[in-house]
């Protein structure tokens, strides 16, 4: 069974179809590419996913919501089982990295100490940053936050991570060694959806591709 399907949905922006009839599936462990300009709708596709903008028309489910009537009660819910990786980091810069992790971890019903310190080691150890707890958000670099957004969009064990432009901020060098990051995460069963420009990498980097095209409003695979 499909993670999320669409079927001849629009996306809106601000009342404006910035896409139309767009049709998608995505799977278990796939790494899907949404490629466009900036302003092409590939964010606004991402942000109707966990429901911070409606789904009006046409089929659309993730998980077992249906997104055209998903109650707002529900939408919490949902949000747990999605990972979300922004390009800002949205990190909370008044708390360490491990206070940021175990904020998240709190506010998704986690109560138990031990679990949570757990559940943070593992996904520090993921990303590759299991000395960098004690850290604030400012003494890193911007690859390493952006670890760190990961490592949070990991702490509720998700099916899916959706990628916002996750190395609009960041050098090749570290760009790249995201690309390799999500990439395993994607080989171990989470599917990853990444919005982008950065054809570089899709090319460099195997995955399902999709455009969006800012001229037309279409959404076609490649």
């Amino acid at each position: 069974m499909s993670l999320l399907e669409y079927r001849n949905v629009d996306i809106y922006h601000d009342e404006m179809v910035v896409l139309s009839d767009v049709n998608l599936t995505v799977e278990a462990g796939q790494f899907i590419y949404l490629c466009g300009r900036v302003g092409s709708g590939k964010s606004s596709l991402l942000k109707t996913m966990y429901a911070e903008l409606p789904v009006k028309n046409g089929e659309a489910r993730i998980f077992d919501y249906d997104l055209l009537k998903i109650r707002k009660k529900d939408i919490p819910m949902l949000r747990r089982k999605v990972g979300i990786v922004f390009q800002d980091f949205q990190l909370l810069s008044d708390r360490s990295v491990y206070d940021n992790l175990e904020f998240v971890l709190r506010a998704t019903g986690w109560k138990k100490q031990r679990q949570i310190e757990d559940q943070i080691k593992f996904v520090l150890d993921t990303v590759g940053m299991s000395n960098k707890g004690y850290k604030w958000p400012h003494q890193l670099s911007g690859g390493e936050q952006q670890r760190i957004v990961i490592a949070r969009a990991l702490l509720n064990s998700p099916q899916l991570i959706l990628a916002d432009e996750p190395t609009g901020n960041l050098d090749p060098e570290t760009g790249c060694e995201l690309m390799q990051l999500l990439h395993s995460i994607s080989d171990g069963g989470t599917a990853v959806l990444m919005a982008t420009h950065n054809m570089q990498f899709v090319e460099q980097f195997p995955g399902k591709k999709y455009i969006c095209d800012s001229t037309t409003h279409k959404f076609s695979e490649v």
